[in-house]
């Protein structure tokens, strides 16, 4: 039922950002705060059992439910920004990306080594940002508790990279 509701929130916005690619617009499940609150929810049941620490959103989109969802959870959130971004002292991961590379960084406090991390996003595409995220978060001696995302493009395969790094991933809605 979920996946529904967000199916016919999501606008396709056809070649976006360049030719040939249908962008999945979100922001329209924003203007909607009964199914903001329905996604949470569905995240807090599928992650039901997961030892959860602190919620890492990832830039910029994971912000918006990762900060709710780490709230219902009663943990920390802790952004995971591209390079430049933190005031603090961070710890960087540069990664590649179909055309070049790209930096993301995490405050060095963001947690304490040994706790359970979920990253979370607003779209699973090919899983690199997360895997590169991931590969921080393991750097600064933490685990990946899994991963959660609101929206999965499963032609990307994004899943299938990532399944090696937690078993527990959540995906909303999946196209």
């Amino acid at each position: 039922m979920i996946e529904q509701q967000i199916k016919s929130a999501i606008r396709d916005i056809p070649d976006f950002p360049k030719p040939g690619i249908v962008f999945k617009d979100i922001t329209p499940i924003l203007k909607d705060p009964i199914l903001c609150e329905r996604i949470i929810d569905a995240f807090v049941l599928q992650l039901s059992g997961t030892k959860i620490d602190v919620v890492a959103g990832v830039e910029s989109r994971g912000f918006l439910f990762g900060l709710q969802l780490a709230g219902k959870l009663g943990v920390p959130f802790v952004p995971v920004r591209k390079a430049g971004k933190l005031p603090y002292t961070v710890k960087q991961k540069v990664y590649e990306l179909e055309y070049g590379s790209a930096t993301i960084e995490l405050h060095t406090d963001a947690f304490k080594p040994g706790q359970h991390v979920l990253l979370h996003d607003d779209l699973l595409a090919t899983g690199g940002t997360v895997t590169a995220a991931s590969d921080l978060i393991q750097e600064m001696g933490g685990i990946v508790a899994g991963f959660s995302f609101v929206v999965g493009l499963s032609s990307l395969k994004g899943c299938e990279k990532i399944a090696p790094l937690s078993g527990k991933i959540v995906v909303l809605a999946e196209y």
